[in-house]
């Protein structure tokens, strides 16, 4: 079985998996929002399909460590997740995620057009090696 983090947002969501022995955080894909029955159902096909049975969620907080707006909705996705997978769900802080992902991706990648494309697929790998690190 593999953990699923997700870097969620309105537009594009971000994935990172573990390897099977859930030692290793890897960048997986970036999916790109639709309509909500849409997404469900590319999740839990996702979720089967990689044999997932924990969904690690970024969960948006300001710098003083209070919830923002997108938070809530990032909770509702989560949630419904849960319900449809019947996944374990763990919310995580993802402060700070991003520009550790553009830490990560300007050693490798010197275009900032193609680092862009992947930031949300590598803030999912540093949401995923936090958690990881933190069990």
């Amino acid at each position: 079985m593999r953990i699923m983090a997700i870097d969620y947002g309105e537009q594009r969501v971000g994935i990172a998996m573990t390897d099977l022995l859930k030692v290793l955080a890897n960048p997986y894909a970036i999916y790109n929002r639709k309509h909500t029955e849409e997404d469900f159902d590319y999740f839990v096909n996702l979720v089967k399909n990689e044999q997932v049975d924990t969904i690690v969620m970024g969960l948006p907080l300001n710098m003083q460590g209070e919830e923002q707006e997108i938070a809530l909705s990032a909770r509702v996705f989560g949630e419904k997740l849960k319900e449809l997978t019947g996944c374990k769900l763990v919310f995580v802080d993802e402060r700070m995620t991003s520009y550790v992902a553009e830490k990560i991706l300007k050693q490798t990648e010197p275009d900032w057009r193609k680092r862009k494309a992947q930031l949300d697929m590598y803030a999912a790998m540093v949401i995923l090696q936090d958690y990881l690190d933190s069990i």
